[in-house]
């Protein structure tokens, strides 16, 4: 590495990973030793809930001494123009070989190989992920040097974070001119969490010294062991599982009933199973219903929000995340947004009915949702109020969005049976369309808008529309939020139904 020119760091990572902190630890150890340093901060607030650009350049103090002057540094990386990149996150990563920060010519990229979904990834209408052996392929192509492993598995082990495990990491591929021990040195003169931080660090070391590490392969799942329901109304509904439906079909409709059970109560799950059985002999459409109908009968709505933010187990989930010690106090706020349409759908159905269309009360209760609300479910008040509305769940079936649902999903699987008198393979993608109905609020109601489009072409098309025109028009709506590209598959096989 010449001495008469910077030496360019770019740090990728998401708050409360300890990315300033990881530059300031770089800063002090050039600082140091011998080198003039600066750094500087560019937070993407928007992009990734939290993710900010460090950037850091070092410059050796002799070199500018024989010049006779300070050197000029740069406030922010520039593509191909950066020689290590540290990323906290797989997603991090790609990010910077998006921008181009690393390439094959120059850059050393050390990141982490743990996921943290990217929002886009997280409110797609179908399964947004991008897989994690594109991402690794696309970093190990454009770096010189590509040293990765899972970071946040060792800072979790050495009960640290994972900036001191990407410092260990930086300071074992030897791109910067200083010594482990120098290394070391900068974390104790920090003089906070040393000890931890020395034992992440040398972890970090350890592992980007051995072999790059390959994609975890899937372990073989073990058989799942046979429920033992201690209730004898579930045990009779598991029995009915193994009576009268098909051996295919039956270790998904045991989710199923276990899932409805939880969502609602047995009789739930018993008109489940019924459901099913309507269905007739007919091994495959019924394995495809049981998944699908069982996840539209546990639809998302306000009650059942309202359970899942109460239960313990989701306590017990924020105080690991948050690494919350046995004498810490957590405090949990809820972010909340209701609106008209909630509120009417969780009232029993003639008064939601009233309500939507009233004057006078419609307008008063728009009022008071225009802002959102903010509840601590770590609060008595907070909890009590919505433990409250789980309770409401006992009258679920009176209300006017389990009447909304429930007359869909009767309608889809009248659908689907006569459908699968004449053309199997169709029946078996419209049960498949179902998985445009999910989530809540704002993503349930264009999921619903997509898939009662395509329920019309299914009517007007006729049991002779072939399978792979439903799968296509599908895909085309599980693609993007506005629906464009299910207009554009449409136009293009001439089925856009009035109104679209």
């Amino acid at each position: 590495m010449r001495s008469d020119v910077p030496i360019k760091i770019a740090i990728l990572a998401m708050g409360g990973e300890g990315g300033g902190v990881l530059a300031d630890w770089i800063v002090d150890l050039g600082e140091a030793n011998g080198h003039i340093a600066q750094t500087t901060s560019v937070p993407g607030v928007a992009q990734r809930t939290g993710a900010t650009i460090y950037y850091v350049e070092l410059f050796p103090r002799a070199a500018a001494q024989a010049r006779g002057a300070r050197p000029i540094l740069a406030l922010m990386p520039l593509p191909g123009d950066v020689d290590v990149v540290l990323a906290s996150e797989l997603m991090e990563a790609a990010r910077a070989v998006q921008r181009g920060l690393v390439t094959p010519e120059r850059t050393t990229l050390v990141a982490s190989t743990h996921r943290v979904y990217a929002i886009a990834e997280k409110i797609a209408m179908g399964d947004g992920r991008v897989a994690d052996d594109e991402l690794l392929a696309h970093a190990e192509q454009a770096a010189q040097r590509c040293v990765r492993f899972d970071m946040a598995q060792v800072a979790e082990q050495t009960g640290s974070v994972i900036s001191a495990v990407l410092f260990g990491a930086l300071a074992a591929t030897g791109s910067l001119p200083f010594s482990r021990a120098q290394f070391e040195a900068t974390i104790e003169r920090g003089g906070v969490g040393v000890k931890a931080s020395l034992r992440a660090f040398g972890a970090g070391f350890d592992r980007a010294l051995a072999k790059a590490e390959a994609p975890a392969a899937e372990a073989p799942a073990a058989p799942a062991a046979a429920p033992q329901p201690r209730s004898p109304i579930v045990a009779s509904l598991l029995q009915r599982v193994q009576a009268t439906l098909p051996d295919s079909a039956r270790a998904l409709a045991v989710e199923g009933v276990r899932r409805l059970v939880d969502y609602q109560d047995p009789a739930y799950a018993a008109l489940y199973l019924e459901r099913l059985e309507r269905l007739g002999p007919q091994p495959e459409l019924v394995a495809e219903c049981a998944r699908h109908l069982a996840l539209w009968m546990s639809y998302e709505d306000t009650i059942r929000v309202a359970d899942l933010k109460t239960r313990d187990l989701r306590f017990d989930r924020v105080r690991q995340e948050v690494r919350a010690a046995e004498d810490q106090l957590v405090w949990v706020d809820e972010f909340m947004h209701p609106g008209l349409q909630e509120i009417c759908e969780t009232l029993p159905a003639p008064l939601g009915r009233w309500l939507a269309a009233s004057g006078a009360p419609r307008r008063l209760v728009e009022r008071f949702t225009q802002r959102g609300r903010r509840i601590d479910t770590t609060s008595i008040r907070g909890f009590v109020l919505l433990y409250g509305l789980a309770g409401l769940r006992r009258w679920r079936r009176g209300t006017l969005r389990y009447q909304h649902e429930d007359t869909q999903i009767q309608a889809w699987l009248q659908r689907v049976a006569d459908v699968a008198r004449s053309n199997l393979p169709l029946a078996l993608e419209i049960v498949r369309c179902q998985r445009l109905v999910k989530g809540y609020s704002d993503t349930h109601a264009r999921g619903r808008r997509n898939f009662e489009t395509l329920m019309q072409v299914v009517d007007r098309a006729g049991h002779g529309l072939a399978p792979a025109t439903v799968r296509e028009l599908r895909d085309a709506a599980l693609a993007d939020e506005n629906g464009q590209q299910l207009h554009n598959a449409l136009v293009r096989h001439a089925l856009v139904p009035q109104g679209v």
